[in-house]
């Protein structure tokens, strides 16, 4: 934002205000006016430079103790304050942000944790997963080795069974012939 300041003595120029609404006109300041009070836009807080013999009268006007015959109160100067400097308690926003901060590590430690538990416990379940894989593979083995023919008709030799020669034919009633096993000789 450019700030421009004019000197003192230069005189400025006004622009003629327009009627507002309703038939009302702007006051117009008369070039006296804008000499004694040149607090109007950015100028409004530039400091005010005066001549030694109106900082002395300024002195004893009414607002400092004495008032001088020739000033009339209504001829003090309207400036501009400075706002009030906020300030704000720190202390009750450095202790949210601390318990923030503090919230926060410690969440993220226990996430840390939970997740190196449930690690634990996977890889205790992978562990335990591949041990019943290789024991169900190896009774599948055995299932298929206890099925083949040659481990059956040595089972049934141990057991005192011997195979058929030649089958056996029952005719029955209604004319059809069963084939059945005969003794053995």
């Amino acid at each position: 934002m450019n700030v421009t300041t004019l000197s003192a003595n230069r005189q400025r120029n006004t622009q003629q205000a327009a009627p507002r609404s309703g038939g009302r006109t702007a006051a117009r300041a008369t070039d006296d006016a804008i000499k004694d009070n040149p607090t109007d836009g950015a100028n409004a807080l530039q400091p005010q430079l005066e001549d030694p013999q109106h900082a002395t009268a300024r002195q004893n006007t009414p607002e400092h103790g004495t008032s001088t015959p020739g000033k009339a109160p209504g001829n003090a100067r309207l400036r501009v304050a400075p706002p009030a400097p906020v300030s704000a308690p720190r202390a009750p926003f450095v202790a949210l942000v601390l318990v923030l901060v503090l919230a926060g590590v410690i969440g993220i430690l226990v996430l840390n944790t939970r997740i190196a538990e449930n690690a634990f416990k996977l890889d205790a379940l992978k562990t335990k997963q591949s041990t019943l894989d290789r024991d169900e593979e190896q009774l599948r083995r055995d299932l298929a080795n206890k099925e083949s023919p040659v481990t059956l008709a040595s089972r049934a030799k141990q057991l005192g069974l011997v195979p058929s020669r030649t089958p056996a034919f029952l005719l029955l009633p209604d004319g059809t012939k069963l084939e059945m096993p005969g003794p053995s000789k």
